[in-house]
């Protein structure tokens, strides 16, 4: 009998694409026999996963329930509306549009409903913890609008409010951005709602990485506080690889119009089906248990890293990530990638405030907690986890082969096996 993590119909599949149903498989075994230590990534219910592989794939349905531009959407439109219907109850916002296709499209639509090409945002430097989405130059939205840029205090390594008062104040910008992708701790929504207020602009939160911690009541939520939050629904909230936007009621007919049809045509219904999947799950004691012991998870990697010399920055995390500063114990971001990848530990290099290395090279890694504690690890297993990343990092050579490697494989596989990812 096939598995729902293969999809319904994997024989058919097999059959005629043996070369992809392998791919399936791989992937599969690949999960399940290493350490998934990445930040935005986690692991998909069974649940979610069957919605994304149902028959709501074949339905072309522009526009939003009850107002279609295509006949047969009686029954997507149910998806749909129970995806909103929920999503606006797990977060207690005013409106969610559950359209857009990921994380850069909802953030592609919130530029489209507040700005014009040449207007200003205030948002995050990405090499001190923002996204590529916040204004960076190869990134459209550094080449449509004028991005002004905020990083963190040199001794704290955390947000440098001030500085982002007096850009603020500067630059007048239609939009203040508050989140990132490498941001440790919390961040101070109704500091940024003052602000805005004050030079008139509209205050967004991009919610990507912690939204699910918000999800569990495990952290502040910034929806009281925003006009929008844009999110995806794959890192710690456990859904399908989408996005989602919520706002305030004033906002709503903005943020629908700029998502469709502006930034985007038919949406894609077996994902918005899964979301709706999701947002019930997150709403139950126990995901609300598993974001709590995402974040005791992600504070003990991070103090068992640092005992080892390996500085978490912020002096640890909020959150469900850490970021690692390297150049204590002379490796380099990327060097320490390649060796706990052969090790079969997944994390990634990343850039640290202030960082003398290239970004290819990177001075750090960013690792995350979603993934491990998802397969139902705890804080001991954290202890055990820094150490094999220590040990993977500062004695391999990035050889698969190589004694060192070996050895962190077997510890790896020891916590695996008692804590299967997907367990047959």
């Amino acid at each position: 009998m096939t598995t729902p993590f293969y999809g319904p119909d994997f024989d058919a599949l097999e059959q005629f694409d043996p070369e992809i149903a392998g791919v399936l498989v791989s992937e599969l075994a690949r999960i399940r026999s290493g350490l998934q230590l990445i930040a935005s990534e986690n692991m998909s219910s069974p649940a979610v996963i069957a919605a994304l592989g149902s028959t709501l794939t074949n339905k072309y349905a522009e526009g939003y329930p009850g107002r279609r531009y295509y006949g047969g959407c009686s029954e997507v439109d149910k998806a749909e509306t129970l995806a909103i219907e929920r999503c606006k109850a797990l977060f207690d916002a005013d409106h969610a549009n559950v359209q857009p296709h990921s994380g850069a499209s909802a953030n592609q639509a919130v530029y489209g409903a507040f700005m014009q090409p040449g207007d200003t945002i205030l948002s995050m430097a990405l090499p001190m913890g923002g996204h590529l989405t916040h204004g960076t130059k190869v990134s459209f939205s550094g080449k449509w609008f004028n991005a002004v840029s905020y990083g963190v205090e040199r001794e704290s390594e955390n947000i440098d409010y001030a500085e982002v008062e007096r850009l603020a104040k500067e630059h007048r910008p239609k939009v203040i951005l508050a989140g990132g992708s490498a941001i440790p701790r919390l961040i101070d929504f109704e500091f940024f709602r003052n602000l805005a207020d004050e030079v008139g602009a509209i205050f967004w939160v991009d919610a990507a990485h912690f939204i699910g911690l918000v999800a569990g009541k495990a952290i502040p939520s910034p929806v009281p506080y925003a006009d929008v939050v844009s999110f995806t629904t794959h890192k710690v909230l456990r859904g399908p690889r989408a996005g989602a936007i919520v706002c305030k009621e004033e906002h709503a007919k903005t943020i629908d119009k700029a998502v469709f049809p502006m930034m985007q045509g038919g949406p894609q219904m077996h994902s918005i089906a899964a979301k709706a999947v999701n947002f019930k799950e997150c709403a139950t004691p126990e995901y609300a248990d598993y974001a709590k012991q995402v974040i005791a998870n992600a504070r003990q990697l991070a103090t068992s890293l640092g005992e080892h010399g390996i500085r978490p920055t912020t002096g640890g995390t909020d959150t469900h990530l850490s970021l690692h500063d390297l150049q204590g114990i002379g490796v380099t971001g990327a060097e320490a990638e390649q060796r706990a990848d052969a090790a079969g530990i997944v994390l990634n290099k990343n850039a640290i405030p202030f960082d003398p290395a290239k970004p290819n090279i990177a001075s750090g890694i960013r690792v995350g907690s979603p993934s491990v504690t998802t397969q139902g690890m705890g804080t001991d297993e954290m202890k055990v986890i820094a150490d094999l990343i220590h040990t993977a990092i500062t004695q391999g050579d990035g050889d698969p082969e190589h004694p060192v490697a070996k050895q962190v494989r077997a510890g790896v596989s020891e916590l695996v096996e008692r804590f299967p990812a997907y367990p047959r």
